[in-house]
C-alpha cells in the first residue's frame, strides 16, 4: 500500500480517496452484508443492496429479486428491505396494504420483532466480527511475544561494535539474573543513565558476556497518523541521534526534550537506513491518557518508541489467536467508550472527533506506513462504525433496536407519528455530528 502515493496518477488527492474509498468501502459492505444475510436467513427480502449513495452508475438484479447497486458517492451504503418506505427502515404502510399475504411476510416490518431486531443487530456485530477476524489474522501472521529472554529480533541501528546475535538467550543483565523479558525490561528502566547493558548469554553450548545497547533506544517503532511526526516525515525505523542540539541515546530523554521544548520548533537529527536527515519538528500540545482512566494535556510529536532487540514470538495456535482478535475488538470499544465519557465530563475535547475528511487523511497516512498498518486501520474503523450504530439514536440501528424493545414490552410498536418524529430528531443529532466533524477536519487542515 506505501506504492499508492507513488502512482503518478494515485498522487495527492486521488491517493487520499483511493485509501478512503478502500477503508470505507470495505467496513461498509461488511455492515451492510451483515443486515442483508441475516433478514434473509430470517425470511426477509432484501430489495436492494446499495454501494454508496446517490445515482446509480451499475446494478444487477440477482436470482432472489436483490437489486445489487453502486451508487456515484462512495460514502456509506445501505439494504432496503421489502416493506421499507427508506433505506432507514421506515415502514411504507401504503405499499404494504397493498401487498399479498405472501409478499407481506417477507416484507420488514411484518416480521417478527426478534427477526427484526436480530436483522439490524446483523449490521454492528458484522463490524465486530470483521475487526476481530483482521487482528486474529494479523496476530497468526506476525505472531505473539514470548516472555522468554531469547532474542528474536535485532532493530536496524547506527550502533555498531556489539556481538549480540538473533537466538542467544540473555541469562544475566548487568550482572542481575534474568527469567523473563520483563526483568530486561524492568533492569532497564532501574538503570541510573542509559548506557550499554552487559550481558550473559547461552549461545548453543556456550555462556558468555556480550555488550548490547541500551534497550529503550530513541528508535521509531510507530508514527500516529496526522501528528507532528508525520507532518515533520518521519517514519518508522528512524533512530533519532540529536534532538534540539542535544545527543540522545534513550527514547526518555527524547521525550523529556520534547516536553521542555513546548510547541517551538526544534531539529531532530535522524539516522534512516545509513543515511542521516534533518527534521525540523514542532511538538503539539494534546489529551493523552493519563494512565488512571483519564486525561492530561502533554506536549509530543506522536511517536511510540522501539526497543534495540525483541524477545523471541512463537504462533499461537488459531483458537488462541481467535481469543486474542476477540479481546483486541474489546480493547478498541472500551477506549472508544472511555473517550466519549470524558468527552461529556468535560476533560477531552471534542475536538478530537474525526470526520470524514480526517479519516480519509488517516486512510492515506496509514495505508503509507504498510499493508499491515493499513489492515489494522480497517479493524479499528470497522469496530468504531460497529459501535457508533448501536448509539441509541434514531436513524441509527441502536435506534430501531430501542424501538423494537419498546415494541416487545409494550406488545405493540410506538405509533407512526412518534416514530417519524424521533427519526426526524435523530437525522438532525446525525447530520450536525457530520457538520461538526468535518469543521474539526478542516480546522486540523
Amino acid at each position: 500500500m506505501e506504492l499508492i502515493s507513488q502512482i503518478p496518477i494515485f498522487g495527492g488527492f486521488m491517493s487520499t480517496m483511493l485509501a478512503f474509498i478502500i477503508v470505507i468501502g470495505i467496513v461498509v459492505f461488511v455492515h451492510e452484508y451483515g443486515h442483508y444475510i441475516v433478514g434473509r436467513w430470517t425470511g426477509i427480502h432484501a430489495e436492494t443492496f446499495s454501494m454508496g449513495m446517490g445515482p446509480v452508475i451499475w446494478s444487477r438484479v440477482d436470482k432472489r429479486g436483490t437489486k445489487w447497486q453502486l451508487a456515484a458517492v462512495p460514502v456509506g451504503g445501505y439494504v432496503k428491505f421489502l416493506g421499507d418506505r427508506t433505506a432507514a427502515s421506515e415502514a411504507d404502510f401504503e405499499a404494504l396494504d397493498s401487498m399479498t399475504d405472501a409478499e407481506r411476510s417477507r416484507s420488514f416490518p411484518a416480521a417478527k420483532v426478534f427477526n427484526r431486531a436480530l436483522t439490524v443487530a446483523a449490521g454492528p456485530l458484522a463490524n465486530f466480527l470483521l475487526a476481530s477476524f483482521i487482528f486474529a489474522g494479523l496476530i497468526l501472521w506476525q505472531g505473539i511475544s514470548t516472555d522468554t529472554t531469547k532474542v528474536g529480533e535485532l532493530v536496524a541501528t547506527p550502533y555498531e561494535g556489539y556481538d549480540l546475535r538473533v537466538g542467544d538467550e540473555v541469562l544475566e543483565v548487568n550482572g542481575q539474573t534474568v527469567s523473563s523479558f520483563g526483568d530486561v525490561i524492568n533492569i532497564t528502566l532501574d538503570m541510573d543513565t542509559p548506557r550499554d547493558m552487559e550481558l550473559l548469554i547461552q549461545r548453543d553450548d556456550s555462556t558468555l558476556y556480550v555488550t548490547a545497547p541500551y534497550l529503550l533506544i530513541p528508535a521509531v517503532y510507530s508514527v500516529e497518523p496526522l501528528s507532528a511526526a508525520s507532518l515533520a516525515g518521519l517514519q518508522e525505523g528512524d533512530v533519532v541521534l540529536e534532538a534540539g542540539g542535544q545527543e540522545v541515546v534513550a527514547f526518555s530523554e527524547l521525550q523529556a526534550i520534547v516536553l521542555a521544548s513546548s510547541d517551538t520548533e526544534i531539529l531532530l537529527k535522524v539516522w534512516r537506513d545509513g543515511l542521516i536527515l534533518d527534521l525540523p519538528i514542532t511538538p503539539t500540545l494534546r489529551e493523552f491518557p493519563d494512565g488512571n482512566g483519564g486525561f492530561e494535556d502533554r506536549v509530543m510529536i506522536g511517536v511510540y518508541g522501539a526497543l534495540a532487540f525483541l524477545p523471541a514470538s512463537e504462533t499461537p495456535t488459531p483458537w488462541r489467536a481467535a481469543y486474542l482478535g476477540v479481546k483486541q475488538t474489546g480493547n478498541v470499544i472500551t477506549t472508544t467508550l472511555n473517550s466519549i465519557k470524558h468527552m461529556f465530563l468535560g476533560n477531552l475535547s471534542p475536538t478530537n472527533l474525526q470526520g470524514p475528511v480526517g479519516i480519509a487523511q488517516i486512510s492515506k497516512e496509514t495505508a503509507n506506513q504498510g499493508l499491515i498498518s493499513f489492515i489494522s486501520l480497517i479493524a479499528v474503523i470497522s469496530t468504531g462504525i460497529g459501535l457508533l450504530n448501536l448509539f441509541p439514536v434514531p436513524m441509527l440501528d441502536g435506534g430501531h433496536l430501542l424501538f423494537f424493545a419498546y415494541e416487545a414490552v409494550r406488545g405493540r410498536p410506538p405509533s407512526q407519528k412518534t416514530i417519524q418524529a424521533l427519526m426526524s430528531i435523530g437525522l438532525a443529532m446525525v447530520l450536525l455530528l457530520m457538520v461538526f466533524t468535518t469543521y474539526n477536519d478542516v480546522m486540523r487542515l
